[in-house]
């Protein structure tokens, strides 16, 4: 099989800038732990502020670019991954595509001139993380883009796609225009719940999106929100992924439902039926932030999906890639996984 390009993401990629807070800072700019949100203006000044701290550090971020570096790690395939997104023309954008391109990952940006690089703050409280994404130059993303010859190239040569659902914000033309491909051509196209707040308030792209979803990815807090919004009346995370897989379909694969909850097994919904995988057990001492677990997960599981791999062995490959990222700072990794 050929692997060259085999995995195309398109997202917002961001440049993280993480740092340990208090609960004073979190307070301040009225962050809740463990959520995913959209700077406002009164969010602004905690860049600068985090930039200040002694911890600080920058890391090439955003969902679904962590997913793809992740996937192209575990894969023994140089070149197996592509990307798209949005960035300023500046040295965090350059910082980014170098980081990228270390990584493996087949980078093809969209440099805005009117935005500087996209950044996320990162504020990590007793191992738990709190994302505040000033989207920016990610925020310009044109269609055009994607439509360019070389760009779709990468489309048209790629069998896997992975968008997170943060993308919907952002440019769900393009999200179209790759899922209908998709469908058209037998590929496997694959998004993220991603957060609580896409589920409320893209409701209507998501929506359109859904049928040509073949797998769909979230944790129970994202899972839950899209059943309230749905009017489904169950909290219970089986139920919900169950209900999400039966959701009507545009192409010809089933729905494989994929939902994470923390240190609680791994839910599958797949041809009407629930599986629970175990995930590996970590002591607390351990953990050192649980940025990009969830973006770990995915990237694990689509290098063995991709290898066309059994779903057991997608789990497991998803599992151990985010037990690795946990007892690190941001979504880094080691040299080389060690992964069997």
């Amino acid at each position: 099989m050929e692997y060259d390009g085999i995995l195309l993401g398109m997202g917002n990629p961001l440049l993280d800038i993480s740092a340990v807070v208090d609960q004073d800072f979190l307070n301040k700019y009225e962050i809740k732990p463990n959520n995913a949100i959209l700077a406002e203006d009164k969010h602004l000044p905690m860049y600068d502020e985090m930039a200040a701290k002694p911890t600080v550090e920058y890391i090439a971020g955003g969902a679904t670019q962590n997913s793809i570096r992740v996937a192209q790690w575990m894969l023994p395939f140089p070149g197996a991954t592509s990307y798209m997104g949005s960035v300023g023309k500046d040295k965090f954008g350059e910082e980014m595509k170098k980081n990228a391109q270390d990584a493996g990952v087949n980078v093809h940006y969209y440099e805005d001139e009117t935005a500087p690089t996209g950044t996320c703050a990162v504020c990590v409280l007793d191992g738990e993380r709190s994302l505040v994404a000033n989207l920016s130059a990610a925020n310009c993303y044109k269609v055009d883009h994607l439509k360019r010859p070389e760009n779709w190239a990468l489309v048209e040569k790629a069998k896997f796609y992975y968008i997170a659902g943060f993308f919907l914000t952002v440019s769900p033309e393009s999200i179209q225009l790759v899922a209908e491909h998709a469908a058209a051509n037998n590929k496997i196209f694959s998004m993220n719940l991603s957060a609580p707040f896409i589920c409320e308030f893209f409701r209507d792209p998501q929506e359109k999106a859904l049928p040509y979803m073949d797998f769909v990815f979230g944790n129970e807090t994202e899972a839950r929100t899209f059943s309230k919004v749905h009017g489904w009346e169950t909290d219970n995370v089986e139920e919900i992924a169950l209900k999400i897989s039966q959701w009507p379909k545009a192409s010809g694969h089933k729905r494989i439902t994929v939902i994470t909850q923390g240190a609680d097994p791994v839910v599958v919904a797949e041809d009407g039926k629930v599986k629970l995988f175990p995930v590996i057990p970590l002591p607390k001492e351990k953990l050192v932030d649980t940025n990009g677990a969830g973006d770990a997960f995915v990237g694990g599981f689509l290098s063995q999906l991709v290898q066309e791999k059994p779903i057991a062995e997608c789990v497991r490959a998803g599992c151990y890639a985010s037990n690795v990222i946990i007892q690190r700072s941001g979504c880094t990794y080691p040299e080389k996984p060690d992964f069997a």
